[in-house]
């Protein structure tokens, strides 16, 4: 309510998980572990904070748990300040990959010993739990994740959590196998939002949902939510995806890749008739798209004043996406994508 009068009025839109998410969304996997970069996005997230967005995005492998301790340390601040309150807040996080400490290993031979020493000795993975050398969705490594990013975030509850890139085993991993490890990571998911612990959880992915069933990456939802009701009925809270949806990558939008219901349906398409949320990644594809885009989305989105703001508002305004992550770790940048909505500038 407090910025009903700034932005235009589909701005925040609610999920049927009964939470109101900005349709711009701040992002913070790109950048490198340092405490360079650390500043950067304290300073980003904090004034996309009080500028009126509150869906942030995170995992903990990235930039070695960095990005959720600084997250965990501008909440800290925001609260404390007045300037948000938890309740507003929207915070997301993965589990998947190996998370390394702030300063990662520095050659392959460091990381293996680190993946023993603190993984594998410590019995929280078996080495062959791991995949492609640093991926599990083990119930105990899942746990683990999570424990350790709720400490990150200092928070009780991540509204969203989502198995990250869970496709990517498909290249070592039988089809069967991998649904069977996706079952046993929803039952654990399960338990933890009937702890309290995670709101909803689902899939965040790069390639699954946008290739074609034949595909060695593709994943369908609708076999998704099947084991999700398979481990809790219909209450199940396997609600939300993430996947990209850009100019560069209209994949989602425009191919049918789900298999629904003995037909075929775009990503999109499939994720609204399955009751899903969608969240769309990559929405400037890592910076690619901030300009040099063609006249002809001038004509489609005249308000817009950069090519920026016309890529966003390209994902902001598509059917079906709810919300549009952005990686920003400027505070120039935070206001420069807002532009897409701001009402002054329209």
């Amino acid at each position: 309510s407090r910025f009903r009068d700034r932005y235009v009025p589909d701005y925040f839109r609610a999920t049927p998980f009964r939470l109101d998410v900005s349709s711009i969304g701040i992002g913070s996997y790109l950048g490198n572990a340092t405490t360079v970069d650390d500043e950067d996005y304290r300073s980003a997230i904090r004034h996309a904070i009080s500028s009126g967005i509150n869906l942030i995005d995170t995992a903990i492998n990235y930039r070695g748990q960095r990005s959720e301790r600084v997250i965990g340390a501008v909440l800290q601040q925001v609260i404390a300040s007045g300037e948000a309150r938890r309740e507003e807040l929207v915070l997301c996080s993965k589990a998947g990959y190996i998370p390394l400490e702030p300063n990662p290993p520095a050659t392959r031979a460091d990381y293996q010993a680190y993946v023993k020493r603190e993984f594998v000795d410590q019995q929280i993975l078996r080495s062959e739990e791991i995949v492609a050398g640093g991926h599990s969705l083990a119930p105990r490594f899942v746990r683990y994740c999570l424990a350790m990013s709720r400490q990150n975030l200092g928070v009780r509850t991540i509204d969203v959590y989502y198995v990250h890139n869970p496709e990517q085993q498909l290249a070592s991993v039988p089809r069967g196998d991998l649904l069977q490890r996706l079952r046993a990571a929803f039952a654990v998911l399960e338990e933890a939002c009937s702890r309290g612990e995670v709101g909803v959880y689902g899939c965040a992915t790069w390639d699954a949902f946008r290739v074609p069933p034949d595909h060695q990456s593709h994943l369908a939802l609708e076999e998704l939510v099947g084991l999700a009701r398979d481990v809790a009925g219909d209450d199940h809270h396997f609600r939300v995806v993430q996947l990209p949806v850009n100019l560069a990558a209209p994949e989602a939008i425009q191919a049918a890749t789900q298999p629904l219901l003995g037909g075929r349906a775009t990503a999109l398409e499939a994720a609204k008739d399955l009751g899903l949320t969608v969240i769309a990644s990559a929405t400037l594809m890592q910076a690619k798209l901030t300009h040099g885009l063609p006249d002809a989305l001038h004509e489609a989105f005249p308000r817009c004043t950069s090519d920026a703001q016309r890529a966003i508002e390209f994902v902001r305004s598509m059917p079906g996406v709810t919300s549009a992550l952005v990686g920003m770790k400027r505070v120039e940048h935070v206001e420069e994508n807002l532009g897409a909505v701001r009402l002054s500038e329209r």
